[in-house]
């Protein structure tokens, strides 16, 4: 059976295979590797700040083989999203019948179809209890443009108020264009609380673990990194459309709202389990030996195998995804594929070796006022079973 390994890459797994000599390599010449790797990476990193965020709501995310596809897109030719899914303005009263109120609906109603952000025609439906009443208001953009939101934004803030002034009614606008504003503001108030949390958690269960302020620190640097990289892949894949020949990827000029956030959760969390394997062989080969070079080279070496092997398969559960007639499954699933292979070598292989190898002992300090963390150190040998009693 032993004919059938791979050379090189199928050695025993404490020899660490090509990933040994890749390290070797890279211990020699850190400085070089690391500039053109960060160099590199910040590149990637670049179009992230132009990234157009958005829904793909409408024909866009839907697959081509789908006759409501096919549908959709005559009534966007031809007309506008929107008149599938108009923004709707909801008027609560104790008497939706009293005539200031009727007054109010016919003004609002004159108001919108004299604006050129509105198309008509501006249906009304009132409850059978005469309390409530419901306005749609088709928008002459698509579901889901700027010109759709910034009618949203005109209906909340200036045409609606206005129109129900000084009466006793309570008004709401909704509405699929209202909800994916609703929802991108959400996500952007509660970004800096998410971002604050991960980082925060992560740089403390680090520093308690290897009771060191570098580590965490650089750790959590080179993570940044792979997750800049991957929202500027993002970018150049599905809102600029380079690369558009990988399966699955189809250019849409937006990625998806929920995105951002929900892949720099994800992101961290393996990229944490990685490091934290990674790094804890490392401390335990310095521990022993008080080399730091030679901890950094057998700790890759112990943990090659495992790490190499796991993510293969996350990268290709991950692509499987990114070839989904689905938009924002192929966003995510390409997203995490690029993420898990970017963190595997570049990160692992390449930039914490060598900065670990010029941070030297640096690695391992420890301010004197922090000396009070407890020790988490692993468990050398297993507690002795106790013999089960004799009969007497």
């Amino acid at each position: 059976m032993n004919r059938l390994r791979i050379p090189i890459l199928g050695r025993e797994s404490d020899q660490g295979g090509i990933w040994s000599i890749i390290t070797g390599w890279v211990l020699a010449r850190p400085v070089p590797l690391a500039s053109l790797t960060v160099a590199g990476l910040v590149a990637l990193t670049i179009p992230f700040f132009s990234m157009n965020l958005g829904f793909n709501a409408g024909a866009d995310a839907l697959p081509d083989a789908l006759e409501s596809k096919r549908a959709l897109e005559l009534l966007e030719d031809h007309f506008s999203s929107s008149l599938i899914s108009p923004a709707k303005v909801i008027v609560d009263a104790a008497d939706i019948n009293a005539p200031e109120i009727q007054a109010a609906l016919a003004a609002l109603i004159e108001t919108v179809g004299n604006n050129d952000a509105f198309l008509g025609p501006f249906d009304t439906i009132t409850d059978r209890a005469g309390t409530v009443t419901r306005i749609n208001v088709p928008l002459a953009g698509n579901i889901d443009d700027d010109e759709s939101e910034d009618a949203v934004r005109l209906l909340r803030e200036q045409i609606v108020p206005e129109a129900f002034a000084g009466l006793n009614v309570q008004t709401f606008v909704a509405g699929d264009t209202a909800e994916g504003i609703d929802f991108r503001d959400r996500m952007f108030s509660s970004a800096y609380y998410v971002f604050a949390f991960v980082l925060g958690l992560s740089f403390l269960l680090l520093l308690v673990m290897f009771r060191s302020i570098v580590i965490p620190i650089n750790a959590l640097v080179l993570n940044l990194l792979s997750v800049g990289a991957v929202y500027g892949v993002l970018v150049m894949v599905f809102q600029w459309g380079w690369g558009i020949g990988i399966p699955g990827s189809e250019e849409t000029g937006i990625i998806e709202t929920w995105l951002p956030l929900f892949l720099f959760g994800i992101l961290f969390g393996l990229s944490m389990d990685y490091h934290m394997l990674l790094l804890n062989r490392i401390k335990e080969e310095y521990d022993k030996h008080d080399q730091n070079e030679l901890a950094v080279a057998t700790g890759i070496r112990l943990t090659a195998g495992q790490i190499t092997s796991a993510a293969a398969v996350m990268v290709g559960v991950f692509a499987a995804f990114a070839t989904s007639r689905i938009l924002g499954l192929q966003q995510f699933g390409l997203g995490l594929a690029v993420a898990v292979f970017i963190d595997a070598t570049v990160i692992r292989v390449i930039l914490l070796p060598a900065s670990m190898k010029l941070l030297g002992r640096w690695n391992w300090y420890l301010p004197g006022w922090l000396d009070w963390l407890p020790r988490v150190t692993p468990v050398d040998e297993a507690p002795q079973a106790i013999p089960a009693p004799g009969n007497d």
